[in-house]
């Protein structure tokens, strides 16, 4: 069950301005609390990865505030953002975007690099922890062209965790892989929830691996028309 409230969306609304203005999310009211697993599905279009880039600081809304632990984010600098971001988020996308000339186990030193409060050392070996604890001790010198689909976006929710954040936001993380990779993937975000007790938030079509999180959000055409509970399998 949720207990602190990490982030929380008032009545946030984002609107792509042009000669016809698009309206991405509409007067969206959400609370994401600490140790969730929340689904956010719905109909392509409907705009789920516009709510989770709101979510994320990605993006700005263009009515109403999104708050990260309690605090207003609307007027801060964009180096505020951008320090929020890389000490209280994680981020996995669709593709895993590592970096193809670093290591695994480079790759996931960046978001360390970018915060600066570790030393080198003490980075590699937070990396060659979080590897180990995702089934990829022993891949941790390799390229990313060296490891499957589904290794490459596991070393990407590694690196989501690398400066151990209390949320990682995931937009379709499954969604290039195949079944079994997939399966893997949702396995490495449900140990993240269960093991690691930070909250997870996914933008997922798959409707099966949604079934399977504690907590589903449905949006058509930018508004949240559903939200449910559901009984998470371990």
């Amino acid at each position: 069950m949720a207990n602190d409230v990490l982030i929380e969306a008032k009545t946030v609304t984002r609107i792509l301005p042009g000669i016809v203005p698009t309206t991405l999310v509409r007067g969206i009211n959400l609370t994401i609390g600490s140790n969730e697993f929340v689904a956010i599905t719905g109909p392509s279009g409907s705009g789920k990865s516009s709510l989770l880039y709101l979510l994320g600081l990605l993006d700005l809304p263009t009515e109403g505030e999104v708050l990260i632990r309690g605090r207003a984010t609307a007027h801060m600098s964009e180096e505020e953002r951008a320090f929020t971001r890389l000490s209280t988020l994680g981020f996995v996308f669709q593709f895993h975007f590592l970096l193809p000339e670093f290591t695994a186990l480079q790759n996931i030193m960046l978001p360390m690099r970018a915060l600066g409060r570790i030393e080198q050392s003490a980075m590699r070996a937070r990396a060659a922890e979080l590897l180990g604890a995702l089934g990829l001790g022993d891949h941790m010198h390799k390229l990313p062209d060296q490891l499957s689909g589904g290794q490459r976006q596991r070393v990407a929710v590694a690196r989501a965790l690398a400066n151990n954040p209390p949320v990682i936001l995931a937009d379709e993380p499954t969604g290039s892989l195949d079944s079994k990779a997939s399966e893997q993937v949702f396995a490495t975000l449900r140990e993240v929830v269960d093991t690691h007790k930070k909250t997870v938030v996914a933008v997922t079509h798959d409707m099966g691996l949604a079934a399977r999180m504690d907590r589903r959000v449905e949006l058509i055409d930018g508004a949240i028309v559903a939200e449910e509970a559901a009984h998470a399998e371990s």
